[in-house]
């Protein structure tokens, strides 16, 4: 029996895996003008260690970056993702993904301890949690996370967790970027604090000062202090992009999307 089996999780599907994420890449593509790393705040390295990546949550688009980022950033790793039970019936196809419902309140709570305790055996499990719980603006302060996030910590004592910070911004491009930055992390064998609040409390701040540093990358638009992961949509389209696209050929020149500074060799990387 598999560990999935045993902790009463649905198993994932290695052939769904590899066809969504080959659809997600293009579904994203198509929606952005280009999603990017802050090189500041580059993936963590987890090595041998189950790893607890914990974001904010301003947008639908959230789970499918999510994905994006697990199979391009973290392939070999096992990702599982817990969302409300109700949202889960709604989108059952997304439990081949990796994603397992979690009933609300103290019997859901313990749980998900359970099986994450059981998830964790594998060194190579990663678990994407959003603790704030619901949508909310990337910018609001302070941070309102829901109970469970330490609770985790303070129960498994194993695991690294590293905040995930996440905004959708307009630039000069007619489609919106998506804008990363990973922050400091938590060792929860090496720092043993008291309390789940205490955990709470730490990674509040950690997410926190992420969310900030990227904040300030997003209104400054420095662009090249971003690594691109994927390259998306530039231009308006239509015929005003024809007729740039006419002018520049009259004048033996290469048309150029981009409504702003083009970084076309950024998108193509």
């Amino acid at each position: 029996m598999t560990v999935a089996a045993e902790a009463g999780l649905p198993t994932p599907s290695v052939r769904w895996s590899r066809g969504f994420a080959h659809y997600n890449r293009r579904y994203l593509a198509r929606h952005f003008h280009a999603l990017r790393l802050a090189r500041d705040g580059g993936a963590p390295d987890p090595g041998d260690r189950p790893l607890v990546i914990y974001t904010n949550h301003p947008s639908w688009w959230d789970p499918l970056v999510g994905l994006y980022l697990a199979a391009r950033l973290f392939p070999e790793r096992d990702h599982r993702i817990p969302m409300e039970a109700r949202a889960v019936e709604r989108y059952r196809f997304f439990e081949k993904l990796g994603v397992f419902g979690v009933e609300p309140g103290g019997m859901g709570a313990r749980r998900l301890l359970r099986q994450l305790a059981m998830l964790f055996d594998n060194p190579l499990t990663t678990v994407w949690i959003t603790p704030e719980g619901r949508f909310r603006d990337p910018r609001a302060r302070p941070l309102d996370f829901q109970p469970g996030l330490g609770m985790i910590a303070r129960h498994l004592r194993r695991g690294l967790f590293v905040p995930l910070a996440v905004e959708y911004p307009f630039w000069e491009e007619r489609f919106p970027e998506v804008l990363l930055r990973f922050g400091e992390p938590l060792d929860a064998s090496e720092i043993m604090l008291s309390t789940a609040a205490d955990y709470q409390r730490v990674f509040a701040e950690r997410l926190t000062a992420c969310q900030d540093a990227l904040a300030r990358l997003a209104i400054a638009r420095e662009r090249e202090a971003f690594r691109v992961l994927l390259g998306g949509r530039a231009g308006v389209g239509g015929v005003y992009d024809a007729w740039r696209r006419l002018l520049a050929g009259m004048r033996g020149e290469r048309f150029r999307p981009e409504h702003g500074l083009a970084d076309v060799e950024e998108r193509h990387s």
